[in-house]
C-alpha cells in the first residue's frame, strides 16, 4: 500500500508520461495542445480524463450551475450524438443531472475502462492507450461541433 504522498506523485508521474507521450500530436487543426487540460473554449464543457484504482474514465462533463441550460447543452449534444459516436467509433454512456465527486450536478457523456490501476505502472501502457485515440476524436469532434455550441454560451 502507498502513502498518500506517494499515491499523489505516482499519479503525477502518470499524468506527466501521458503528456510527454502526447505532445507531438497535434490537435485536429495542427496546433499544439495540452491534452490533459483540453480548452474547449466553452465555458462550463469540459473533457476530463480521470484514472484511479480499479478503472479509468473519459468524459465530456456538462457543469453549468443551471440545470435547465445545463440540460440544453446535454440535448445539443444528444442532437450531434451519431456525429460523436461516429468520431469515437464506439458507443458512450449518457447521463444527466448526476453528481460529481464535490456533489455538484453535473451532466456527463463517458467511456470508462475497468480493471485498471493508475498507480500500477504496468497497468500504464493500457491506460494510454485508451486515453489517446479518445481524445483525439474528441478533438476531432469538437472541430467539426464546438461552433454550433457557441450560441448557447
Amino acid at each position: 500500500m502507498y502513502t498518500k504522498e506517494q499515491a499523489s506523485q505516482l499519479k503525477q508521474s502518470f499524468w506527466t508520461t501521458f503528456g510527454q507521450y502526447m505532445r507531438p500530436v497535434l490537435s485536429s487543426e495542427g496546433m499544439r495542445i495540452n491534452w490533459i487540460n483540453y480548452k474547449t473554449g466553452i465555458r462550463h464543457v469540459s473533457f476530463k480524463t480521470q484514472a484511479g484504482k480499479g478503472k479509468a474514465s473519459i468524459a465530456i462533463e456538462i457543469s453549468h450551475p443551471d440545470e435547465g441550460i445545463q440540460e440544453l447543452f446535454f440535448e445539443q449534444f444528444k442532437e450531434l450524438k451519431s456525429l460523436l459516436h461516429s468520431s469515437l467509433n464506439e458507443e458512450w454512456d449518457w447521463v444527466l443531472h448526476t453528481k460529481d465527486e464535490n456533489n455538484k450536478t453535473i451532466s456527463r457523456i463517458y467511456k470508462e475502462l475497468d480493471q485498471s490501476n493508475v498507480y500500477n505502472e504496468k497497468d500504464w501502457p493500457s491506460l494510454i492507450s485508451f486515453f489517446k485515440p479518445r481524445l483525439i476524436a474528441l478533438d476531432q469532434f469538437w472541430s467539426d461541433a464546438k461552433d454550433i455550441f457557441d450560441s448557447l454560451k
